[in-house]
């Protein structure tokens, strides 16, 4: 897709008729202003038209809400940044570092400090994936069977032994010393849940969905909801193939409640959460309705060193890291505005606040990306939403 579209409908339907997606919806919204789209079908080969309800896996579009849901917390104060998540993840209190990111998971060093609260909210607790996936203690992450990450939320253990599992797998940094993607947003949905003592799905329902009036987010798709609920589709050398049917991973509550992505939901859920960040980042309204003013701006501030971002350019180009998103720093491609907040989901999803335009932009399809690199028509979107 050369250009800047000007067009929503037109950069949608262009996406289905060249093969990116059967479907796809998105909106940009700035103050009242909604401008919405739909192109293509709900499902591969069907007649049923992507609609304004359809529901979807928001997969990695959930790290935002995990982060809201913490910065309730800490302003309650039942959690603390400087907190070891020992107190509430007591199997983590003694991690091992491999010695150096590629040594074997025998060549072990004691973790230099506890990790802390702090560590999770920025993900750089020391777990997790760097821009290198061959690693020893990476490749130990997907064995042991802990991760969300392959999209399976049914086949993933529950909680408890999910923690236990972690705790048997080396950092691959040191606690503070370099952001790594997935697993801290996992941890944190954990270690909530246990501050709470409340499960993660009715704590997010009782502090985020109810309070916004998110009726169709949750984890898993209700039984009253499947008739609006997608299938997703992975990307191959012969097409587009079926990745989970509407009956199949999501479909009801999983074992894991992922923190990182483990959400589904509607394009018009996700309006009114990420227009709780834009109001409270902008302070525009007084602050955003659910956060104050000073947790939102931290949520949309970037916590990473150059040295750190420099480290991350696999999932972090041009941009750092907040709490639960990424962070423009520098307008090194045409959709880059500093400052701008969001994140992209693995089943093909993606969210972002601009507080310098006061734009909400959100896409939802239902093709899976096939690695961190955006895909053509994220890039098409984000261009055209980032003209102000």
């Amino acid at each position: 897709m050369a250009g800047v579209a000007t067009d929503l409908h037109d950069l949608l339907q262009s996406a289905v008729d060249n093969g990116e997606a059967p479907g796809v919806v998105a909106l940009v919204a700035r103050g009242d202003d909604v401008e919405f789209a739909t192109a293509g079908t709900t499902e591969l080969g069907g007649s049923t038209p992507m609609a304004r309800d359809t529901l979807f896996r928001i997969a990695s579009l959930t790290k935002p809400i995990t982060a809201a849901l913490a910065m309730l917390l800490i302003e309650e104060g039942r959690v603390g940044h400087d907190d070891p998540i020992a107190r509430w993840l007591p199997e983590l209190a003694h991690p091992m570092v491999v010695r150096t990111p590629d040594a074997p998971l025998d060549d072990l060093v004691p973790a230099a400090r506890p990790i802390t609260v702090a560590d999770l909210l920025t993900s750089r607790a020391g777990w997790g994936f760097p821009d290198e996936f061959s690693w020893p203690a990476v490749g130990a992450l997907f064995e042991q069977g802990s991760q969300a990450y392959g999209l399976q939320p049914k086949r993933v253990p529950a909680p408890d032994e999910w923690v236990k599992n972690l705790s048997e797998v080396p950092l691959v940094y040191q606690p503070g010393e370099h952001w790594l993607y997935n697993t801290c947003s996992d941890l944190l949905g954990v270690l909530l849940a246990r501050a709470a003592e409340t499960p993660l799905p009715e704590l997010m329902a009782e502090r985020i969905f109810a309070p916004l009036g998110m009726t169709d987010t949750g984890f898993g798709a209700r039984p009253d909801q499947l008739d609006r609920f997608t299938p997703y589709y992975r990307p191959t050398e012969d097409g587009l193939k079926l990745a989970d049917p509407v009956r199949g991973e999501w479909d009801g509550a999983p074992a894991f409640p992922s923190g990182a992505g483990g959400l589904v939901g509607t394009i018009d859920d996700y309006l009114v959460f990420a227009r709780t960040l834009l109001a409270g980042a902008s302070d525009r309204s007084g602050g955003s309705g659910l956060l104050s003013p000073q947790s939102v701006r931290e949520m949309v501030t970037d916590h990473l060193t150059t040295e750190q971002r420099a480290a991350s350019r696999r999932f972090l180009e041009g941009q750092g890291w907040g709490i639960g998103g990424a962070v423009d720093v520098a307008a090194i491609d045409p959709w880059n505005v500093v400052g701008r907040y969001g994140w992209t989901g693995g089943t093909g999803q993606t969210a972002h606040v601009i507080p310098a335009t006061g734009t909400v932009a959100i896409l939802l399809s239902t093709t899976a990306m096939p690695d961190p690199a955006p895909v053509p028509l994220h890039k098409a979107f984000w261009t055209y939403t980032a003209r102000g």
